[in-house]
């Protein structure tokens, strides 16, 4: 993209230097045009996996955790990697604001702009500067994606808020290396990685033991990292050898940051 405003047209958008994308079928828009390295986006399967997975309400207690500290938005809510949408829908049931789904995988945003009424969905590469003007967001969400520090402040309005969801050192901790281990240390390494653009304001925890099926657990390994990495140390085989449910942690941060000036 060359940098200059959009516009829509019918089915077709299109900036003043005559560039024009227009929108898949499924009523997403792919704003990009370079390859991406293997293992980046996610795949059509972990896709499946993940919808069906978040469908079961597993997460939800981080859903509505979301949905608690974004209560009230307005405007444009900004959901850096969103996958399916499904924890951007959840806010803005929430809100009156409208979303945006950005994510590298256009098979998740096939889902995710069906999500919700008022939410709109582009592809796009996180780490490149975004599809998004300047100081436009009420709020950026970002739920177990890559984290641009310099793109969430420059579209952050100033009274904006981001929230940074992640994965705690408990998490499926139950499931071994069928999964992979989460830094012992990562919420401060979000903080120092933010820190140069963000002050906390808020973390919260939230953690809960459930029983998931053999399918679940399947699920919940191929949705995730581990998805990429099934052929290796046998996990393809050790999951399709389980045949009993299993209790599990799941356990996350909710992390809410205000903007530097």
């Amino acid at each position: 993209m060359c940098g200059d405003p959009i516009g829509a047209a019918e089915r077709t958008l299109r900036c003043g230097n005559r560039h024009s994308f227009d929108l898949a079928r499924q009523g997403y828009v792919n704003l990009l045009h370079a390859r991406i390295p293997a293992g980046t986006a996610d795949t059509a399967p972990m896709v499946a996996a993940r919808a069906d997975f978040l469908a079961s309400g597993a997460y939800e207690p981080l859903a509505d955790e979301l949905a608690r500290v974004c209560a009230g938005a307005g405007g444009l809510v900004v959901d850096a990697g969103a996958g399916t949408g499904y924890y951007l829908a959840r806010v803005l049931e929430t809100s009156e604001a409208f979303g945006l789904a950005l994510d590298v995988s256009a098979v998740a945003l096939r889902r995710a702009a069906r999500a919700h009424p008022r939410l709109g969905a582009a592809v796009w590469n996180l780490w490149e500067p975004w599809p998004v003007g300047d100081g436009v967001a009420s709020v950026v969400l970002n739920v177990f994606a890559p984290r641009n520090g310099p793109e969430f402040h420059r579209v952050l309005r100033p009274d904006g808020l981001l929230v940074v969801a992640a994965p705690a050192p408990d998490h499926l901790r139950e499931l071994g290396d069928l999964v992979l281990a989460v830094d012992e240390r990562k919420d401060e390494r979000l903080d120092a990685t933010l820190g140069e653009y963000f002050t906390r304001s808020e973390r919260t925890e939230v953690r809960r033991e459930v029983e998931l099926t053999p399918r679940q657990v399947r699920q919940a390994v191929e949705m995730g990292p581990a998805g990429f990495h099934l052929d290796r140390d046998g996990r393809r085989e050790r999951l399709d050898a389980l045949s009993e449910s299993q209790v599990v942690t799941v356990s996350f941060t909710v992390s809410s940051y205000r903007r530097k000036e």
